[in-house]
């Protein structure tokens, strides 16, 4: 096992406009990604989980060109709205990084 904070090179999260949140996890090269990959750990469910969306909200992409996966889910309160905690969405990716990865 190995927390994400571990063994990613980038764990960063922004806004993906004023509703949206966009969070990435780049890997330094591609045999680390690969390994995270197989074990099917990073995926719509865990950002699911996680961040309390429904499964269906979480558009998904896996970039291996790029040794990174991404995820874009809905932000609880709008960029700015009264409520909010973090209006660029910088501090979202927090809960990701002691994410146990079964390697």
């Amino acid at each position: 096992m190995a927390l994400i904070r571990d063994i990613a090179q980038v764990c960063k999260s922004k806004n993906a406009g004023p509703f949206e949140l966009t969070i990435d996890v780049v890997f330094e090269d591609r045999a680390m990604f690969e390994r995270v990959r197989a074990t099917g750990a990073l995926g719509p469910p865990l950002f699911a989980r996680l961040y309390g969306v429904d499964v269906n909200d979480v558009l998904f992409t896996e970039f291996p060109a790029g040794n990174a996966f991404k995820a874009t889910i809905p932000r609880a309160v709008g960029s700015g709205d009264v409520g909010d905690t973090d209006v660029y969405g910088a501090q979202q990716h927090a809960p990701l990084l002691d994410v146990d990865i079964p390697l």
